[in-house]
């Protein structure tokens, strides 16, 4: 017997025993809280469900019945039917996807469950409804009462030992019927008499056997609640832990340099860059570390504002270190911030994985002796050998592209240095609220007076012809182009020829009599330099690139932006994008061309580009459109991953959490209190590890 089954606790209990056990643990549930804890997927509610003979086309609807016939034909499309009937009337089931598959799910004799759209061809049918084998057991309970059925996720590993929804309820039924399930409430009582929450061991009875809607309704309110407010607890303790302990760097000085560059800036900076510059120098000046989140919309001036901060470090005598998440940012940001601070005196550095042995070893020789200096790089900087001991000033742009553990090396070769975090969008709110929580936010909620509002059109690849007319006539006009391709596959080849055939093309056929000029990611970074100074001098009347430009380029000639393919970019990214144009006196085009035939998603995507330029809007419809889990791609990053909640579509539940869990730490910043015994018991014990991460981002 395997060290797994021998010492798995729930192999006794009724129900499971070793094989199952031995499965249960593959997918992380080895013990009796995990258990309690796999909530269904979803449920069917016997009041819900529909008899076969009052089925009516176009309705929305659950049915059960008994299978009796399973087959394939062949027509003008071959495809798999299953017929139930229920004694009342029948129901054909088709499926012309995944036939092999679904052929082998149903068995004649068998109960099944169908939800899905009612049509009418021949007799009433569903196409690929959504489907549950119901166990012969529970037909009494689900035709004959008015129980709810829970259904829960499967695997195949499960399937393998007949882990099935009906398992499952046989299996919860036993645990709480016959067995004392010992759930300890931690929640305060103040805080469970306020929102009127279920207890906990009744809202587990509840969502593994709930007796109606209403009482299952505040079981799932319960579980909601209490996973944002764990969250948010987090975070509030981790601001107050931060708060409390003066260990960090204080800039007392104030910066010449800062002062210099202000008065010399061709620009007026708006009030709301001013203001946050203010929030940012009074954060400095104190001795706790800086924790803050700096969100504006595109062309609303964050790179000048972390500037500033990092000059203030610099003339406070440490370091400062601006980590961006790709190359092409680095030397973006590089070359802008050289003519920028141009006869200021500052030292500033670029390490990237391109950085060559020679120049790297220089660049380490100076961070290490603790020269004031601006240090740029990408995950380089994370792993360089070098120490950095005067690092004072660490600003992370882009932070959802790191990983949490990559954000701490960074901060560790300080000695708790203030940290700013930019992000190149607006954070929707719902994230503001979770994955950044414990931050102070500084927001730059107003753009320069200069940036007029941009027309963005929507077309199709026949109308290209048109397209090119339209921009060559604003080129005869004085004004520039940007034309940008997606890169299909993130490599210097597939880069290369993209970007050579199309500009090949453009060149030498619609744009044959203008300037044109090509950007792509691998080239050589004194030759990117000398084109974008080309464009901005406008040396070249259309830049064509397939390298991301949403950083770095500021050129208030250019007025038209054609993005080909532009379902294939995200909504952040294509509102980044447009963030290039409508800097000047000329009104701006933003045109973004896709094939006739792109998905729903997509298509969304390209009526949110058309109808808004608010890049809070964007962001929270990129959020929904993109789910909670896309939206960030990996755990890595280190944002809370929900069992049951969904920061989106439960934003009330999550707001009602905050304010509480807010309230109790400014109440009692160390849960001290006796009424604050077992929630911190419970902290320690369950979400020591969360703690840890949150710390970090």
């Amino acid at each position: 017997m395997s060290e797994e089954k021998k010492t798995n606790p729930l192999q006794y209990l009724k129900g499971i025993g070793p094989k199952r056990a031995a499965v249960l643990q593959r997918q992380g549930i080895a013990t009796l809280e995990d258990l309690i804890n796999f909530f269904p997927r979803k449920y069917v509610d016997r009041s819900h469900i529909v008899d076969l003979n009052l089925l009516q086309p176009d309705q929305e609807v659950t049915v059960v019945g008994k299978i009796e016939a399973v087959g394939i034909r062949h027509g003008r499309r071959r495809f798999l039917y299953v017929v139930i009937s229920d004694g009342k009337g029948i129901l054909e089931a088709v499926w012309f996807n995944g036939i092999e598959y679904f052929k082998n799910q149903f068995k004649v004799g068998e109960w099944v469950s169908f939800s899905g759209k009612v049509q009418f061809y021949r007799g009433f049918q569903m196409t690929h409804p959504e489907f549950d084998r119901l166990g012969e057991g529970e037909l009494d309970n689900m035709l004959n009462t008015g129980k709810i059925l829970a259904f829960y996720p499967g695997t195949e590993a499960f399937k393998r030992v007949g882990l099935n929804s009906y398992t499952f309820r046989k299996i919860f039924y036993f645990l709480f019927k016959n067995m004392t399930v010992n759930v300890q409430e931690y929640l305060p009582p103040k805080v469970m008499g306020q929102r009127q929450l279920l207890p906990r061991d009744r809202a587990y009875y509840q969502m593994h056997l709930p007796e109606d809607g209403k009482i299952l309704e505040k079981a799932i309110y319960r579980f909601k609640y209490e996973e944002f407010f764990n969250l948010q607890l987090m975070l509030a303790l981790q601001r107050a832990h931060l708060k409390s302990k003066p260990v960090g760097i204080s800039f007392p000085k104030k910066s010449e340099r800062l002062e210099k560059l202000y008065y010399r800036l061709p620009f007026k900076m708006t009030e709301a860059q001013k203001r946050v510059v203010r929030e940012i120098r009074k954060d400095m000046r104190e001795p706790t570390p800086m924790n803050r989140l700096l969100q504006g919309d595109v062309g609303a001036g964050k790179t000048l504002v972390a500037l500033m901060a990092m000059l203030i470090a610099l003339d406070n005598g440490y370091q400062a270190a601006l980590m961006v998440p790709t190359e092409i940012l680095a030397e973006q940001h590089y070359f802008n911030l050289t003519r920028m601070l141009e006869g200021l005196d500052v030292e500033i550095n670029l390490l990237t994985g391109s950085t060559g042995v020679k120049e790297r070893r220089r660049i380490n020789e100076t961070l290490g002796s603790g020269a004031p200096q601006i240090i740029i790089g990408t995950h380089a900087l994370i792993y360089n050998e070098a120490e950095m001991p005067n690092l004072g000033l660490i600003i992370i742009d882009e932070q959802h592209r790191f990983g949490v553990m990559q954000r701490a090396k960074l901060i560790e070769k300080g000695r708790q240095p203030d940290v700013l975090v930019m992000t190149a969008t607006p954070i929707p709110r719902t994230l503001a609220l979770t994955a950044y929580g414990s931050l102070d936010v500084s927001i730059i909620d107003e753009l320069p007076p200069n940036r007029k509002p941009i027309t963005t059109i929507w077309r199709f690849d026949n109308t290209a012809a048109k397209i090119y007319r339209f921009i060559r006539e604003h080129l005869e006009m004085g004004e520039q182009a940007y034309i940008i391709y997606p890169l299909v596959e993130e490599s210097e080849k597939m880069d290369l020829k993209a970007a050579t055939e199309a500009y090949e093309h453009l060149k030498s056929t619609e744009f044959k009599n203008y300037r044109v000029g090509l950007l792509y990611g691998r080239m050589r970074a004194a030759e990117k330099d000398e084109i974008m100074k080309a464009f901005v001098k406008n040396e070249i009347q259309v830049l064509v690139s397939t390298t991301v430009i949403e950083v770095g380029i500021d050129v208030p000639n250019a007025t038209i932006m054609l993005i080909e393919h532009a379902e294939r970019f995200g909504l952040s990214q294509l509102h980044q994008l447009r963030g290039r144009i409508g800097r000047g006196k000329s009104k701006s085009y933003c045109i973004l061309k896709t094939p006739y035939n792109i998905g729903e998603i997509a298509q969304q995507r390209m009526k949110i580009m058309t109808e808004t330029q608010d890049g809070f809007i964007i962001a929270e419809k990129d959020l929904e459109l993109r789910g909670w889990g896309d939206f960030f791609g990996t755990r890595q990053s280190g944002m809370p991953d929900f069992k049951i909640a969904n920061p989106i579509t439960d934003r009330p539940i999550l707001e009602e959490a905050r304010e509480d869990a807010f309230k109790l730490v400014k109440e009692d910043p160390f849960l001290r209190k006796a009424e604050h015994k077992r929630l911190l018991e419970y902290l320690r014990k369950h979400l020591k590890e969360r703690m840890d991460l949150i710390n970090i981002s």
